[in-house]
């Protein structure tokens, strides 16, 4: 069993920690928090034997790997300090608030013989590896639009003047750093790295961005990125080429996918999910330990995707404090 420590006491903590015991690779062993209190409560409730406030500590521990999920600018250097202290590392999206820190990161998880992984949930979920097999079917790709908008709920407290993480630089946050990373991430997942990118945002005050939308190239393919957390959007995802196009339901965790093809009825391609998508990316950090190497191909996905949200944040204007 990998002894698993996290770091962070919110919902997606919980649901990862749901996950994590439902592969059977994982005992929850230690909790962190910037408030002691805070991490023995939520250990109580998950019976993890261990609490902490002080990541030093949690280091010394006998813990093998840490799930971050702390705020994104807490990110690169909490795992760094995890690693250097020889535990194992699955973080949060986005890897890191810039790519100068993803790529330090790795560096170090090399140095130190660690496996670090981003916990992104589309590549290993099956209906995203069943859209990703099927794009044979719609024969020369000529257009994409991937998207993702939906209306915050913290955005009215951002408007009632209050200042939550979501919409504040100084956790590198903001549209494309949160809702619009599954674009990104899902796009190199799916097509590699694109030949040019156009990005345009609409700024917030406090200086990130409430929306965006990017037009990335792939010579004889564009795939437009559509990302708010100011409204919402119902509509599906889709693949498009000369025979056909592929459609699928909610990009970050692949609810549905189906195929269109010319003058015929829509196909369902879906398969059966576990109602945990965190399961999958649980299961393959697990397998990643357990074997003591990273996977490359992940590796250079989450590479990719932190040069390109650089990229984005560069042309639209959105910069944060760890940036300097």
């Amino acid at each position: 069993m990998i002894k698993l420590a996290i770091i962070g006491t919110n919902w997606i903590t919980e649901q990862f920690i749901d996950a994590a015991k439902q592969t059977g690779e994982y005992e929850l062993a230690a909790v962190y928090s910037r408030n002691l209190e805070t991490a023995q409560a939520f250990a109580v409730k998950h019976s993890a034997a261990q609490s902490y406030d002080s990541l030093e500590q949690l280091g010394k521990s006998d813990i093998d790997a840490v799930y971050i999920a702390s705020p994104n600018s807490f990110h690169g250097p909490q795992a760094i300090e995890m690693m250097k202290a020889g535990k194992h590392v699955i973080v949060e999206k986005p890897m890191a608030s810039n790519y100068a820190l993803a790529c330090e990161m790795f560096e170090v998880a090399t140095q130190q013989g660690i496996v670090l992984m981003e916990a992104h949930t589309s590549p290993y979920i099956p209906n995203f590896q069943v859209l990703e097999s099927s794009l044979g079917k719609v024969g020369k790709l000529r257009k994409a639009n991937i998207q993702y908008c939906q209306y915050s709920s913290r955005y009215q407290k951002y408007l009632n003047g209050e200042n939550p993480n979501t919409f504040n630089p100084a956790f590198a946050n903001g549209s494309i750093m949160d809702i619009g990373f599954y674009c990104v991430a899902g796009m190199v997942a799916l097509f590699g790295e694109p030949k040019s990118v156009q990005a345009n945002a609409t700024l917030l005050e406090s200086g990130v961005d409430g929306h965006g939308s990017v037009i990335c190239n792939y010579g004889d393919f564009d795939v437009v990125l559509t990302h708010s957390k100011i409204n919402d959007s119902f509509l599906p995802s889709e693949i498009m080429g000369e025979e056909g196009t592929l459609q699928v339901d909610m990009i970050s965790i692949a609810n549905k996918v189906r195929f269109h093809q010319r003058d015929k009825a829509p196909f369902d391609l879906s398969v059966e999910q576990n109602d945990n998508r965190m399961f999958y990316e649980a299961q393959a950090f697990a397998e990643r330990v357990k074997a003591g190497e990273m996977d490359e191909e992940a590796t250079q996905r989450s590479l990719i995707t932190s040069k390109l949200l650089n990229e984005i944040r560069q042309q639209t204007g959105v910069v944060f404090p760890t940036d300097q």
